[in-house]
């Protein structure tokens, strides 16, 4: 019976310290991404506040009213998600302490029986009639040996009452912490809720109101496509070039009819770069995706598809573009006065960063990774937006920066 109450008292502290490590793993994720949401509103509050000083809603003003309210979203979705996690913890705590309180009352009945016992041979008289009473020797023995064991027993029993008690003051303690977080997250959703609510009247607003400019965004849209159809024939005839180039040189490792034939050092670099996906620095300090890859339906003009050859990313105002990884600028292309382009080349990877004010580099310098390479330029026009247009190619592939790009910058 000794064993049986160490044993169920090694298998409960066991088990509540593997069922505690589970919780606060999956409980601190919760936390670091309801964290960083926080951190991601918050920087959308400061563009959004940008936007405003234009004193006129806008098109740019929409878009970074819509990432906040997705931001919300999410934020209100993880916080539903830790308040689930605590009520999990709570009902298992609860029945923990339940089963503790009845473990401690079957140890405690069970130590008083043994105590009326203790007391009936209350002293070492009683304890020596009790052995001189067996019919033989071997019974006086076991006897004898019966009241050692007793007595250590005692002593092992009264040691699991405590430890028991001091668990369960443990449980009760984080049961009441559980509780309280709860009650506090449910309060922060509530007012996450609210907020939400406040965000989506005020982006029906702007919605209907840039409704009214239809015509203005279809022109400005128009524009953007010709732009976006230049840069992408300017892209592929320079990436072409770039191929041809390397095809021709005589250092090149691997000869090829079509595609790249790279130097051992482009190799290098091109296999870095191919082996950082998903960990690349981000083309900005700090910024927002507004702009997805791909096609996608215009958030105003209904039935009105646009395509997005990279991912646009929205920043405060000054802010400069820098390269994502080491490279050679390739060529830097003029869209306009206020929109200038720059091509960095990685082994057959290309990046470019679009919508750029002024340029900072040359044609054929070679760039380091978070190099500063132009100042992105703000359009006064469009509720003071920043933004600067990032792609990625492989050859003459497109590919999706965002899966490019680090979780975290």
């Amino acid at each position: 019976m000794n064993n049986n109450i160490r044993n169920i008292i090694i298998l409960l502290i066991i088990g509540l310290f593997i069922s505690q490590t589970g919780f606060s793993q999956s409980k601190k994720t919760l936390e670091r991404k309801r964290r960083k949401t926080q951190k991601e509103i918050a920087y959308t509050n400061k563009l959004l506040k940008e936007t405003k000083k234009s004193q006129k809603n806008s098109y740019n003003q929409l878009v970074i009213l819509n990432n906040k309210i997705n931001k919300r979203k999410e934020l209100i979705s993880t916080i539903k998600s830790e308040i689930e996690l605590l009520t999990q913890r709570i009902n298992e705590n609860e029945e923990v302490v339940k089963s503790l309180q009845n473990d401690i009352n079957d140890l405690k009945k069970e130590y008083a029986k043994m105590i009326y016992y203790a007391y009936k041979m209350r002293n070492n008289y009683d304890k020596l009639i009790f052995i001189l009473a067996s019919r033989d020797i071997n019974q006086a023995y076991k006897r004898f040996i019966y009241l050692q064991e007793y007595t250590e027993y005692r002593k092992k029993q009264v040691k699991a009452i405590i430890e028991t008690q001091k668990i369960l003051e443990s449980k009760i303690l984080e049961l009441k912490k559980s509780k309280e977080q709860k009650t506090e997250l449910i309060k922060a959703q509530q007012t996450e809720t609210v907020s939400l609510t406040i965000e989506k009247s005020e982006q029906n607003k702007v919605l209907e109101s840039l409704k009214q400019k239809e015509r203005t965004l279809l022109k400005k849209l128009q524009k953007k496509e010709r732009e976006a159809a230049k840069l992408k024939a300017q892209i592929q005839k320079i990436i072409a070039e770039e191929a041809r180039k390397a095809r021709a040189n005589k250092k090149a490792t691997k000869k090829s009819k079509k595609g790249y034939s790279l130097t051992p050092e482009e190799k290098i670099i091109s296999d870095n770069f191919g082996a950082n996906k998903g960990r690349l620095p981000w083309p900005v300090k700090r910024g927002i995706i507004t702009g997805k890859y791909g096609k996608h339906e215009h958030p105003v003009l209904k039935g009105i598809m646009v395509m997005n050859n990279g991912v646009n990313i929205s920043t405060t105002q000054n802010s400069v573009a820098r390269a994502v990884f080491k490279g050679k600028v390739t060529s830097i292309i003029n869209l306009s006065a206020t929109n200038k382009a720059v091509m960095i080349r990685h082994g057959n990877y290309f990046t470019v960063y679009t919508n750029l004010k002024s340029v900072y580099v040359a044609v054929g310098d070679n760039v380091k990774a978070k190099q500063d390479i132009g100042l992105i330029y703000t359009d006064k026009d469009d509720g003071n937006k920043t933004v600067v247009q990032f792609q990625i190619w492989k050859g003459g592939v497109k590919l999706n920066p965002e899966l490019w790009l680090a979780k975290h910058h």
